[in-house]
């Protein structure tokens, strides 16, 4: 099946037809990284100055503080969303 359609199937199937989830495991998937993508970002030289200062402080690379900054924002955001 290509993924299109198995993609049109799920959106319209439910999985109890088609899986026993009586014989289901518990897994735990705490070595999968999300995939990434790479993006170019144009900031102030001062503001990449205190980033990167912020992060030496906290002993991680610049770029990790800039994904945890974002990251924590979404949440908030989303957080915020819910509220509404």
């Amino acid at each position: 099946m290509k993924e299109d359609q198995e993609r049109r199937f799920w959106s319209e199937n439910d999985s109890t037809g088609v899986v026993d989830w009586s014989k289901a495991e518990k897994i735990s998937l705490s070595q999968l990284k999300p995939s990434t993508k790479t993006i170019s970002i144009r900031l102030p030289a001062f503001m990449l100055e205190e980033i990167r200062r912020l992060a030496n402080k906290r002993d991680i690379p610049y770029q990790s503080l800039i994904k945890l900054s974002l990251a924590e924002r979404l949440r908030q955001e989303q957080k915020d969303g819910d509220a509404v």
